[in-house]
């Protein structure tokens, strides 16, 4: 059974760079045709995608934040992650990492996922 947890600091001071962690439990995010990626919900908000990262390396990113996001991923730990520069209070909520596989359509995927972490609060205040 694949399991994700995300890890990162709670408090981000603003203009500073958050970066959140995933690991991965049970699978591989090598796996073929796997498709990994970060999500947020902000206070009172719907669910926001942030960006994918496939099982070969490559990523795709919303264009609404993509000058500000980098995902990436360290294969030796099974892990993924998630840098966002220059952050806001505006980027304080619950960041969730999400995984699902496989998928054939390519890295640009946002839409149902098979698995979830269980979220982490990030709050962006001096």
């Amino acid at each position: 059974q694949v399991q994700l947890q995300e890890s990162g600091p709670g408090l981000v001071k603003p203009s500073q760079t958050l970066s959140l962690t995933c690991t991965v439990s049970g699978g591989s995010i090598t796996s073929r045709y796997y498709v990994w990626s970060w999500i947020r919900q902000p206070p009172g908000k719907g669910l926001e995608w942030r960006g994918t990262i496939g099982y070969d390396g490559s990523t795709y990113y919303s264009p609404t934040l993509k000058s500000r996001t980098s995902i990436s991923r360290d294969t030796s730990k099974n892990q993924f992650f998630l840098q966002l520069s220059s952050v806001t209070p505006e980027d304080t909520a619950v960041y969730y990492c999400a995984g699902r596989g496989p998928y054939y359509g390519g890295v640009a995927y946002w839409g149902g996922y098979d698995y979830w972490g269980q979220g982490t609060q990030v709050t962006v205040s001096s």
